[in-house]
C-alpha cells in the first residue's frame, strides 16, 4: 500500500512538472512571437513608412552632386568679332584604388533601358576609344594605388559627356574654364580681365560682370561608400545657364588703327602717354578708345599697373585751347557776339591785374571772333569771355559736362576738376576761358566737340550696344536722352570757326582730300606729379568731319611730349585716323565748299 501511495505521489509530481514546463514553453513562444512582431513592425515602419526618414537619410549619404559650371559670356565688338570668351574644358581623372575594386561591373544604359556587364579592362578600352588614346596609356594611368591621377587633361564638353555615359568605375571628370582674349592687346583697357575666381577685375569684364556671369548647373547621381557610381541609379541633370554675350560699340579695326597711331605719337615725342578717342556724333557711341601701351588681357601681370585702366577715362589734364569753343558758345548763345564780331586785340592784354600774351608775337590787330579762334589767341578769347560773369563762365563749363562723370560703362572714370567759381583766384577766373585752371579727361573733352557737332545736343557716351542671353534673347541698349546745351544756330557758328582753323589759320596741317574738316588745337601746362608747379605740357587736337554734316569726332591727347612744344602736332595723326573712319563707314565726300570766315576786319 505504501509503495502504491509513493508511486501515485511521484506520478502527480511528474504531471505537475510537465504542466509547468508546457506553460513555460508557451510563455517563451509567446514572448518570441511578440519580439518577432515588434521587429516586423519596425521593418514596416522603417522600410514602408520611413518613420524618422531613415531611408531618405541613407539615400542622402550616397547622393553625389557634381557642379556643372556655366560658361562666362562673350564680349564682342560692333561687328561680332570676339574680344573675350570662355572655353569650358574638362580633366578626366581616376581613383586607381576604386577602379581596382571592380574587376567586373554592370552598366545601365538609359537610352536602351538595359544593363550590361563589362570587365574593367573592357571599360578602359571603351574609355581609350572615346579619348582617342592608346589603351596601354589609359590602362597605365588607371592602375596603381593613387586616389587621384589624371587620365587626360583639357578635353571638350562633348568628349566629357561621352566619358560620363560610359560609367566606368573610378573614372571622374573635373570642369575647368579658361578666359581667352583672341585680339590680345587690341582694346585691352576696354575689355579688361578676370581674376582667378572668374570675376571681372577691370574694364567691361568688371562693369558687366553680372551680365557675363552665368548660373551653374548640376549633375546628381548615387554612389556607394567607395565613391563608385551606382550603375542602375538615376542621374538627374540641371543644365547650366551660360552668361550673356555683351556686344560693344567698339569697331575692332578702327580700335587697332587708333591704338597704333596713339603708340606712334607717344614714341615720336617720347611722351608719358597718348590717347585717341573716336565718337559717332549722332548716337554718342564710342567707336574707339585707344591708349598707348595697351596691355594684353591674356597676361595683365606683364604690364605696369598704371597701364591697366584706360587713361582716356581716368586721367585728367588741362585741355588748353580746345576749351575755347566753350567760351565762344557762351558769348554767342547769350547774344553778346557772333563769329564776325570785331575785336581790337593788343599785343598783350592786362585785365583785372592779370597779363595775358599769345603764342606768337603780333601788334594791335583788328580781329573777328572767328580770327581769334583760327589763330588761337588767348588775348582775344579773354576779351570776349570776360563779358560773362564768373558764374556764367562756370555754368557754361558745367553745361558741357566738365567736372562731371560722363557715365560711360567703364571703371575708374574721373569727374575731372571744376572748382566752384567762388573759389577762383584772380587769374583763374580768366584762364578757364582758354582751358587752364580746369582739368578733365580726354573723353570729356571729346564729348564737348560731340555736342558742337551734334547741333548742340550733348549725348551720354555709349559703349554697350546690346546683350544676348543664352536663349538668344537680345536686349538693345537704348540711347540716353540728350542734354540741350545750345541752339543749332550757335552750334553751326561754332563749326564755322572750327573749320576756319583748317582753312584760314597758319595751322594748315588738317587736310583730308575730298572732305571738309575742322577742329582745334590745344596746349597747356601739365601739373607736376607731386602737385607742386608744372612739369611739361599737354598737347591735343580735336576735330570733326565732314563739316557740312559732322558724323565723327576724333580727339588726340599727348601728355608731356619731350622737346620743343611748338614742334608737336597731331595734324597728320588726325588726318590718318579720321580718314580711316570715313573710309570704313563709307561716308560720301563733301560736295559743298569749305567755310572760310575772315580773320580780320577793316
Amino acid at each position: 500500500m505504501a509503495q502504491d501511495s509513493t508511486k501515485a505521489a511521484r506520478g502527480a509530481s511528474a504531471h505537475q512538472l510537465n504542466k509547468v514546463g508546457r506553460g513555460r514553453m508557451r510563455i517563451g513562444f509567446i514572448a518570441m512571437l511578440v519580439f518577432l512582431l515588434i521587429i516586423a513592425g519596425k521593418l514596416v515602419m522603417i522600410q514602408g513608412l520611413d518613420v524618422g526618414q531613415m531611408a531618405e537619410a541613407a539615400q542622402t549619404q550616397r547622393t553625389v552632386k557634381q557642379v556643372m559650371p556655366a560658361v562666362r559670356g562673350k564680349i564682342v565688338d560692333a561687328n561680332g568679332k570676339v574680344l573675350a570668351e570662355s572655353i569650358l574644358r574638362y580633366d578626366i581623372t581616376v581613383n586607381q584604388v576604386n577602379s581596382a575594386l571592380y574587376p567586373e561591373y554592370k552598366h545601365y544604359d538609359p537610352a536602351t533601358q538595359t544593363t550590361q556587364s563589362f570587365t574593367r579592362d573592357e571599360g578602359l578600352q571603351q574609355l581609350a576609344g572615346v579619348l582617342s588614346l592608346p589603351v596601354d596609356q589609359v590602362r597605365k594611368a588607371a592602375t596603381g594605388t593613387k586616389v587621384f591621377n589624371y587620365i587626360v587633361r583639357d578635353v571638350s564638353p562633348a568628349v566629357e559627356s561621352k566619358v560620363a555615359a560610359l560609367g566606368v568605375p573610378g573614372i571622374y571628370s573635373q570642369a575647368q574654364t579658361k578666359r581667352v582674349y583672341p585680339m590680345g592687346s587690341v582694346g585691352g583697357p576696354i575689355v579688361g580681365f578676370v581674376g582667378s575666381d572668374g570675376n571681372g577685375l577691370a574694364g567691361i569684364e568688371q562693369t558687366m560682370n553680372a551680365k557675363l556671369t552665368g548660373k551653374d548647373g548640376s549633375r546628381t547621381y548615387q554612389a556607394g561608400k567607395n565613391g563608385i557610381i551606382i550603375p542602375t541609379a538615376p542621374v538627374e541633370t540641371t543644365p547650366a545657364v551660360d552668361g550673356q554675350t555683351v556686344k560693344l560699340t567698339i569697331n575692332e579695326d578702327i580700335q587697332y588703327y587708333a591704338q597704333q597711331a596713339a603708340q606712334q605719337q607717344k614714341n615720336q615725342y617720347s611722351a608719358d602717354w597718348a590717347s585717341i578717342t573716336v565718337l559717332d556724333v549722332k548716337t554718342g557711341k564710342v567707336i574707339a578708345i585707344a591708349d598707348s601701351d595697351s596691355y594684353d588681357p591674356n597676361n595683365p601681370g606683364a604690364s605696369k599697373t598704371a597701364n591697366v585702366g584706360s587713361r582716356t577715362v581716368s586721367d585728367v589734364v588741362e585741355p588748353g585751347s580746345t576749351e575755347k569753343i566753350v567760351t565762344t558758345t557762351g558769348v554767342m548763345e547769350m547774344g553778346l557776339f557772333n563769329p564776325m564780331s570785331h575785336f581790337l586785340v593788343p599785343p598783350s592784354l592786362t585785365i583785372g591785374g592779370q597779363t595775358f600774351d599769345d603764342a606768337f608775337v603780333h601788334g594791335t590787330e583788328k580781329r573777328t571772333l572767328a580770327g581769334i579762334i583760327a589763330d588761337s589767341m588767348n588775348t582775344g578769347t579773354v576779351m570776349a569771355g570776360s563779358k560773362m560773369t564768373k558764374q556764367q563762365r562756370y555754368d557754361w563749363l558745367h553745361k558741357f559736362g566738365v567736372g562731371q562723370k560722363t557715365g560711360i560703362d567703364l571703371p575708374g572714370e574721373s569727374p575731372g576738376i571744376l572748382v566752384p567759381w567762388q573759389q577762383w583766384d584772380g587769374r583763374q577766373e580768366y584762364t578757364v576761358l582758354f582751358g587752364q585752371g580746369v582739368a578733365q579727361t580726354p573723353l570729356q573733352s571729346a564729348y564737348i566737340y560731340q555736342t558742337v557737332a551734334n547741333d548742340g545736343l550733348r549725348l551720354k557716351p555709349q559703349i554697350i550696344d546690346s546683350t544676348t542671353s543664352a536663349d538668344g534673347t537680345v536686349a538693345t541698349v537704348k540711347q540716353a536722352p540728350g542734354i540741350r546745351v545750345m541752339t543749332p544756330k550757335t552750334a553751326a557758328e561754332d563749326r564755322v570757326m572750327l573749320e576756319g582753323v583748317a582753312t584760314m589759320s597758319h595751322y594748315n596741317a588738317i587736310h583730308i582730300p575730298g572732305y571738309r574738316v575742322g577742329g582745334k588745337t590745344g596746349t597747356s601746362e601739365a601739373p607736376a606729379a607731386n602737385g607742386v608747379g608744372f612739369d611739361g605740357y599737354t598737347s591735343s587736337f580735336i576735330g570733326m568731319a565732314p563739316m557740312e554734316d559732322p558724323r565723327y569726332v576724333v580727339a588726340i591727347t599727348v601728355q608731356r611730349p619731350k622737346g620743343s612744344i611748338y614742334g608737336v602736332t597731331q595734324g597728320a595723326t588726325f588726318n590718318q585716323v579720321m580718314g580711316q573712319v570715313l573710309h570704313t563707314y563709307n561716308v560720301p565726300p563733301s560736295t559743298t565748299p569749305p567755310a572760310m570766315p575772315p580773320k580780320f576786319y577793316k
